[in-house]
């Protein structure tokens, strides 16, 4: 079954009214500017929308410095008080779980959509030496230890999107999370979740939630 709850659209939604800030986490090989539809679209559609770079970005550092960076850029972005939403595309995924799981963002985040992320690894790191690669196999010892907790994010509400036509992510439906909701959609290409039309409105629609996991 491709998709655990249906999610609805943001016109749909009463918290429409009141629309959290976005943080967006980029993957390897980016930076922000990969971003930069989804902010304008997330914008017009009233959301206050947070990016940055992380560095280095292309997998020589360990997933767990770079969602340090994801800390230090909250921390200097927010009040301690301020709630805000998270989205993670591809590895920022990963390291965007990781800043939930161990860093205190469960905290501070109600909702998390997790965009093409490799929840169970990539057989595409198989071909790297570089470390925050490795750290993306299948079974490595960082996905086996993110993954015996993972059920820690049941804590916020949380938003799985992924397509068959991802050819990054092997297989794509390691972007499949096994809770919260989860949508396969009809997008041509791991990047094109973030311009095409579809992978658009997915992302508003997952951010439009007004029901929290339990």
């Amino acid at each position: 079954m491709t998709t655990a709850q249906s999610i609805q659209s943001p016109s749909d939604s009463s918290d429409d009214q009141r629309k959290n800030p976005v943080v967006l986490v980029h993957g390897i090989w980016n930076t922000a500017q990969i971003f930069n539809p989804l902010k304008s679209y997330l914008e017009s559609a009233g959301w206050s929308v947070h990016t940055f770079s992380m560095t280095p970005c292309n997998g020589d550092a360990p997933i767990e410095v770079l969602a340090q960076q994801v800390a230090q850029f909250v921390d200097d972005s927010f009040s301690v008080h301020q709630t805000f939403d998270l989205v993670g595309f591809s590895m920022g995924g990963l390291i965007s779980r990781y800043y939930l799981q161990r860093l205190g963002g469960l905290q501070r985040v109600e909702k998390f959509v997790a965009v093409c992320a490799p929840h169970y690894g990539t057989l595409l790191a198989m071909g790297s030496q570089r470390l925050g690669v490795r750290q993306m196999r299948p079974l490595s010892p960082f996905i086996t230890e993110l993954n015996r907790d993972a059920h820690r994010l049941n804590k916020i509400q949380v938003s799985s999107l992924w397509t068959l036509f991802d050819w990054l992510i092997l297989p794509p439906w390691s972007s499949r999370l096994a809770f919260g909701h989860t949508a396969r959609l009809t997008v041509a290409g791991h990047n094109l979740m973030l311009k095409d039309p579809t992978g658009l409105n997915a992302i508003a629609r997952a951010l439009s939630q007004t029901n929290r996991a339990g």
